[in-house]
């Protein structure tokens, strides 16, 4: 069942730290669709991934994760 998922990242600076964040989100197993805000420090994830896979993805990345 696909669901969507809202998670807070922080430590985005620019274009090139969100495009790191859409990468990395988008490797996840499960992942169908992902938008990021860098400006609003917010990536929705549609899909039916792991919520921990999700958060875990974000921090490998260098960023701090919260849903």
């Amino acid at each position: 069942m696909s669901c969507m998922i809202d998670i807070t990242v922080e430590g985005m600076s620019c274009s090139h730290c969100k495009q790191t964040v859409e990468d990395a989100l988008q490797d996840v197993s499960g992942v169908t669709e992902v938008t990021v805000s860098r400006e609003q420090k917010r990536a929705t994830v549609n899909g039916d991934a792991d919520a921990t896979a999700l958060v875990e993805a974000v921090e490998n990345a260098g960023y701090t994760a919260q849903i």
